[in-house]
């Protein structure tokens, strides 16, 4: 067999399925993916051929083929395509069973839901293949993607922006600085969504309570300590007849560390651009700022900082499809196709992961031994 992704298909699939949540069969049935199928409705079979398109990067007419000659499944490329738009709410539970087992949790005494915003890059297949902007918003701690957007990078309408999202009344809704734009936030507001934006200062302006320009740098330089938390009442001035929107302004500043990297950064990116660097620039890298609606009442400005943090996670999951998954294009181009291709990248990354730590974890050769099992390639 060739180098590169067929060696996939060597792999030991018993040891594979061993890394699966213990109850991956069931959640199969549960989910309705097996529902239907007039042909091969085995969860293990069904599974297998997915992971060949997802994993190692199979068209749909290479998949079937290599299924074939492996008596995986009979298939047309067209009926693999149908296949994955229905394993969507399956990949989806298996992503979450996974992520569960990290115990991974949020801040204490939090909402029920928040909802992580943000957006990425991906192109069509092709050195001429046109990007794509992916809009994606990610519920914690259930870790479900609640909506999903494929929009064209250029063009107006289509840059990150809260625009971009429809919210309900109660969404705790967290967002990097790329979403700070005065007209949006007053929307999403609106709408009844509590918002946690990281600031942008040179794309918005900020108002004292009583209308005048906010003095945000004499008011950070108050904070001198590593860790020192503080926060203001600040207006956002909207177009139009509407009054200002009322939010608080919560900052933190930056080990000395961070201070220094950050600001290298900036350096760094005004000698490549060919831009002067202002001062304030320099000031404003020493502090993380954050534009919070959060009810005061529960939410501390050291409280709406560590909410904040859990905006990684989304971020996190781009990096999971990018660099271990190989999300290099997006080749679905409907709704529920591109959502069940990308929940099923996100698997291959998770599985990825658990592999490689059990790998330097558990034994020299990477895994336990499963009794009673032998060796069965997968495919």
């Amino acid at each position: 067999m060739e180098n590169g992704p067929s060696n996939a298909l060597a792999e030991d699939w018993e040891l594979l399925m061993s890394f699966f949540p213990s109850d991956w069969k069931e959640q199969a049935e549960a989910s309705g993916a097996l529902r239907g199928l007039r042909q091969d409705k085995s969860a293990e079979s069904y599974l297998r051929v997915l992971l060949m398109h997802l994993g190692c990067g199979f068209s749909l007419r290479e998949t079937i083929v290599r299924a074939k000659q492996a008596q995986l499944a009979d298939l047309s490329d067209v009926a693999l395509l149908k296949r994955l738009r229905k394993s969507k709410p399956w990949l989806h539970q298996l992503c979450c069973s996974l992520f569960a087992e990290r115990a991974l949790s949020g801040p204490s005494c939090g909402p029920p839901s928040w909802r992580l915003i943000d957006a990425s890059l991906v192109s069509e297949p092709g050195k001429t293949g046109s990007q794509w902007r992916v809009h994606y918003s990610l519920r914690w701690p259930s870790l479900e993607c609640d909506y999903f957007k494929l929009t064209p990078v250029e063009g107006p309408g289509h840059g990150e922006s809260l625009y971009q999202f429809a919210f309900a009344p109660g969404d705790f809704v967290l967002a990097d600085r790329g979403y700070c734009h005065a007209q949006a936030l007053g929307q999403a507001t609106r709408q009844g969504a509590f918002l946690t934006v990281r600031l942008n200062p040179q794309g918005i302006r900020l108002q004292s309570p009583g209308g005048d320009p906010y003095p945000l740098v004499n008011q950070l330089q108050g904070l001198q300590g590593a860790g020192q938390t503080a926060e203001w009442e600040v207006r956002i001035p909207l177009p139009g007849m509407e009054p200002p929107l009322p939010v608080r302004l919560c900052a933190v500043r930056k080990s000395a560390a961070a201070i220094v990297l950050a600001q290298k950064k900036l350096w760094r990116k005004a000698r490549k651009e060919g831009w002067k660097l202002q001062p304030e620039s320099l000031i404003y890298a020493q502090y993380v700022m954050v534009l919070s609606t959060f009810p005061p009442a529960t939410y501390s400005a050291q409280r709406v900082l560590e909410a904040y943090r859990l905006r990684w996670q989304v971020e996190l999951v781009f990096k999971r499809l990018k660099q271990i998954a190989q999300l290099g294009h997006l080749p679905k181009h409907d709704k529920e196709s591109s959502q069940a291709w990308l929940y099923g990248k996100l698997l291959v990354a998770l599985l990825t992961e658990k592999v490689i730590q059990a790998a330097t974890t558990f034994s020299p050769w990477g895994y336990d031994f499963q009794e009673g099992k032998g060796a069965q390639s997968l495919a």
